[in-house]
């Protein structure tokens, strides 16, 4: 399981982004879609790494403060 971070953008629709997976980025027009698409993403940056011989980080621990 991996921890996302979810962003509501002005323009409308959501932006998502995986700490622990630097550069894995998307987005969705509801949370839903956001969720479904990050995913998939997920997946794709993974399959990706191993096929580059690359370490799959483990999650990383995320402290949220609203400032």
């Amino acid at each position: 399981m991996r921890q996302v971070i979810i962003v509501p953008e002005e323009e409308g629709g959501y932006s998502v982004s995986v700490p622990s997976l630097p550069g894995c980025f998307s987005q969705g027009e509801t949370i839903e879609e956001a969720i479904t698409n990050i995913r998939e993403a997920i997946e794709l940056y993974i399959e990706s790494m191993i096929e580059h011989g690359e370490t799959v980080p483990d999650d990383v621990e995320v402290q949220v403060i609203r400032i």
